[in-house]
């Protein structure tokens, strides 16, 4: 399970709605060992594409070494979709190379007729998708 505050899940979601009608992309990291997402990193999306995402390969290495630096870890790596639902495509499943992280997905579409965007929570490893709850909490 995902338990994550209201103000990550709302940075979130307003990321997804700011970038639309391109997908939205990023991170949010947590102490290392800890699964505790806390700090949120809004990623530009280099593909710049309302089908596809790609973090930028500088961007990245200069997270990878900020989050070493502080003793972090990808707790949750996210974007969206915006014409679909929520849910891992193909090719978010072949870029998905951190065991530990939750991949969350939020359609900026009206896929389900639920509202606006969708918010779903995954595990991938192996190529294997599992959806989790997610709990949306005030504070940890």
């Amino acid at each position: 399970m995902l338990t994550i505050t209201q103000d990550l899940y709302d940075r979130i979601v307003a990321h997804a709605r700011e970038d639309h009608p391109d997908e939205a992309c990023g991170v949010v990291a947590g102490p290392e060992g800890t699964g505790r997402p806390e700090r949120f990193i809004p990623m530009l999306n280099a593909a710049r594409s309302p089908t596809f995402y790609e973090f930028d390969s500088q961007d990245l290495l200069k997270l990878y070494r900020e989050m070493d630096d502080r003793d972090e870890e990808p707790v949750v790596i996210y974007h969206s979709h915006t014409a679909t639902e929520a849910y891992p495509s193909r090719t978010d499943i072949g870029y998905a190379n951190e065991p530990g992280a939750h991949y969350v997905l939020v359609s900026t579409a009206d896929a389900d007729g639920l509202g606006d965007f969708q918010f779903r929570s995954f595990r991938i490893l192996d190529g294997a998708v599992t959806e989790e709850e997610v709990e949306v909490v005030q504070a940890y």
